[in-house]
């Protein structure tokens, strides 16, 4: 069984040295940039140099990194709306998206207000100033005990976390089918005892019920069998045009 374990907070302290400067920067790039490589020319060296100097805070540097064209392309411009918020979570709040209700605002926001509301809406938050007020780099929290917390978040948090090796770049969201029919997420054991588990050669069965609207109001059944990679547009279709999810089963 894989041992999850929890980052350590890192703080920017009064009078820290340019070494202390320098590891809450890359925590910064790595927390917020899903441990993706970032090369010398990506690095945002303006908003350094105002952390340096004490004209933003290191909530202000994360909230650069994130308004930033790196974070835009590397994962709004390549994600669906859902992956783009899960993301948003992991990468800002420390934990998976709480249910389906949290995810369509979020979306909401972006239609809305735009990108840089979006990325607000995080960093604005409660909860942020709460957890990591404003000289603590966001970190994995989903494992701690919360006031008003479900359950199922830690198994959401953890499925989510796992694999930190690898980056966020490039991957389809992993808890829609859960979050999307209010399912339990359950924690699998990867394939040969490390590594992460894969759901991209798999297939789906979607059970809805959705209204007709005619001289009278009815509901009826309908199922769906879509291949993992098609999951997302579907269950957003099926939200748009007012049907009800009832339930997700992997079939293959």
């Amino acid at each position: 069984m894989a041992l999850w374990i929890e980052a350590e907070s890192t703080e920017l302290r009064p009078n820290a040295t340019e070494d202390d400067l320098q590891a809450v920067i890359r925590a910064v790039y790595r927390q917020v940039l899903g441990n993706a490589h970032v090369f010398e020319n990506q690095r945002l060296t303006s908003a350094e140099s105002q952390l340096r100097n004490g004209d933003i805070t290191v909530a202000g540097f994360v909230r650069a990194v994130a308004q930033s064209d790196l974070y835009r392309a590397l994962f709004f411009e390549t994600s669906s709306p859902y992956r783009f918020v899960e993301l948003n979570c992991k990468h800002l709040l420390g934990r998976a998206p709480q249910d389906q209700a949290e995810i369509a605002e979020h979306v909401q926001i972006y239609n809305t207000q735009g990108y840089e509301a979006e990325i607000n809406s995080y960093i604005a938050s409660d909860e942020y100033v709460l957890s990591f007020g404003e000289n603590t780099v966001p970190s994995p929290r989903g494992n701690r005990t919360q006031a008003g917390a479900k359950n199922v978040d830690f198994n959401r948090t953890f499925a989510l976390m796992r694999g930190f090796a690898a980056n966020d770049v490039g991957k389809s969201a992993k808890l829609i089918s859960d979050i999307g029919s209010n399912l339990p997420t359950k924690i699998v054991a990867p394939a040969g005892g490390s590594g992460t588990s894969s759901n991209t050669g798999k297939r789906f069965r979607i059970t809805i019920s959705k209204a007709n609207f005619g001289r009278r109001v009815t509901r009826s059944m309908a199922t769906f069998e879509v291949a993992y990679n098609q999951l997302s547009q579907k269950i957003q279709n099926i939200q748009k045009t007012g049907g009800k999810i009832l339930s997700i089963t992997e079939i293959a």
